[in-house]
């Protein structure tokens, strides 16, 4: 009988201290479980980053090519009827101006005219004219005036103004009036509107109170 064995030459042998030691320090073939976590949350803050740059070049980039955030010119009192032709601006109505984000009207109606001078309070007495910010105070709606009242009206949460932005107490939650927009006028009577400039609109005011305008008719449009 034979004393001979045979063995598979592939058979696994037992690693020895020296080699485990050895393997310990060798490079993982592949990625590593902190590799890829590391890679992961590098991308991650990388991609947050693009889209932090891209949110300001997007913002920045209005302002330098005299968009939004910047100056407008508007252009003169007849200009602004003619482009809302059937509305009644020369009344004081209203007028939306979509590149400027704001609601124009006249202060008082009986002055035909825009004042030249400078507001950068946005109060518009001086200039008789004012420029809203579009946005209402409460959480960022966009009210429109209301034909029959002449009320700018939140359809949002019911935020009522009267036609110069003034907030109606008790009627609708915003904390306060409308903002306006710093304006100036040249000595041709073309308004221009410092968008990057915004006065907070004021306190609300009570029904009958001075400063607020009644609205002309007893129902509104919302």
């Amino acid at each position: 009988m034979s004393h001979y064995s045979v063995e598979p030459s592939d058979k696994p042998k037992a690693l020895t201290a020296q080699t485990i030691k050895a393997l310990r320090h060798e490079e993982v073939k592949g990625i590593s479980r902190r590799r890829l976590l590391r890679t992961t949350i590098g991308a991650g803050f990388a991609l947050w980053l693009l889209e932090v740059t891209a949110g300001t070049l997007g913002f920045l980039w209005p302002n330098l090519e005299g968009g939004f955030g910047g100056k407008i010119r508007i252009g003169t009192l007849k200009s602004l009827i003619d482009a809302n032709a059937g509305l009644p601006i020369a009344e004081g109505y209203p007028a939306y101006v979509q590149d400027a984000r704001a609601f124009i009207m006249l202060v008082d109606p009986n002055r035909q005219e825009f004042v030249p001078g400078e507001d950068a309070s946005g109060d518009g007495a001086a200039l008789n004219v004012r420029a809203l910010y579009q946005r209402c105070p409460h959480l960022g709606c966009k009210p429109n005036p209301c034909i029959k009242t002449y009320w700018l009206e939140c359809a949002c949460h019911g935020s009522r103004y009267d036609r110069l932005g003034t907030k109606v107490e008790g009627l609708g939650p915003a904390a306060r009036g409308m903002d306006r927009f710093a304006a100036s006028v040249d000595n041709d009577g073309v308004l221009t509107l410092d968008t990057g400039k915004i006065s907070l609109g004021t306190v609300p005011l009570a029904l009958g109170a001075p400063g607020l305008e009644a609205p002309r008719a007893a129902t509104g449009c919302i």
